[in-house]
């Protein structure tokens, strides 16, 4: 008798635009299914027509706030109202704040964390013992190069959130490899998204050199390559690995001064 068990599923957080919509493709084009979460249903609707269509997959379009509390249990809930499980989780949606920590009210800041952090974790928390019990998983961590970065003005949770993502995955690493997940920490630099427009700082961003950026689509080459070989932390981009290198090791307060200066047209108030 053929195996009728579904293809796996993919699923993926700020998922429509930019680097989420790159991975959505990415796995889509190799016939996993996609669950795609974000705020706007409208681009999740089309986005999921279109997969479908051209791929022959299905995709579901969650539409969803992940900056609201406990954000990830109904989006667990409609998969499983579907009989779905996680096979892939890509935690990918956020967004910046150029600001001063106390310029903006907490409550948008509270929003950050719930979003790049409370509920990634939360999703994460949700399908690895599904994934352990089937005995293999794929998880990707969107972090980014501030993870090696000291803490400047402006962004203030920033490079603590990402740091977070980038050990997470390292820990999560530690404790399942071993039972068949594949976890990875992504950590791109400047990347050709609606990331920097949202944050209010496309303008200056535009203006460094072309060479520093990737497109999405590099970007999710490289995670998904470095997730199949089992690598727990990819850095796309050689300049961004010359990069890391110097933020790991050179001293810190010479660090933290090139970083400073670099970093402060892009603090706004």
């Amino acid at each position: 008798m053929a195996d009728e068990r579904p293809a796996r599923l993919a699923l993926v957080t700020g998922a429509s635009a930019g680097l989420g919509e790159a991975f959505a493709r990415a796995y889509a084009s190799q016939g996993l299914d996609v669950a795609l979460v974000a705020r706007r249903a409208e681009r999740l609707q089309s986005l999921a027509a279109e997969l479908a269509d051209r791929h022959g997959v299905e995709a579901l379009p969650i539409p969803a706030d992940l900056a609201s509390y406990e954000a990830h249990i109904p989006v667990m809930e409609a998969l499983e109202a579907r009989g779905r499980v996680v096979d892939v989780l890509v935690n990918n949606a956020g967004f910046g704040i150029p600001q001063s920590f106390a310029a903006v009210p907490w409550s948008r800041q509270r929003d950050f964390l719930m979003t790049l952090a409370v509920n990634a974790c939360g999703f994460a928390h949700d399908v690895i013992p599904g994934m352990v019990q089937r005995g293999r998983g794929a998880i990707i961590n969107v972090a980014s190069m501030a993870a090696f970065s000291p803490g400047v003005a402006g962004n203030s949770l920033y490079p603590g959130v990402k740091s977070l993502a980038l050990k997470f995955s390292q820990s999560l690493d530690a404790e399942y490899r071993s039972a068949g997940l594949k976890v990875t920490a992504v950590c791109p630099g400047f990347v050709r998204t609606e990331f920097a427009a949202a944050a209010g700082v496309d303008h200056l961003m535009a203006a460094e050199p072309r060479f520093f950026w990737l497109s999405a689509e590099q970007v999710v080459r490289a995670a998904l390559r470095a997730n199949a070989r089992g690598r727990v932390v990819v850095i796309p981009g050689w300049h961004n690995r010359l990069a890391a290198a110097l933020l790991r090791g050179l001293p810190e307060p010479l660090v933290r001064s090139i970083v400073a200066a670099g970093s402060a047209k892009y603090h706004l108030e």
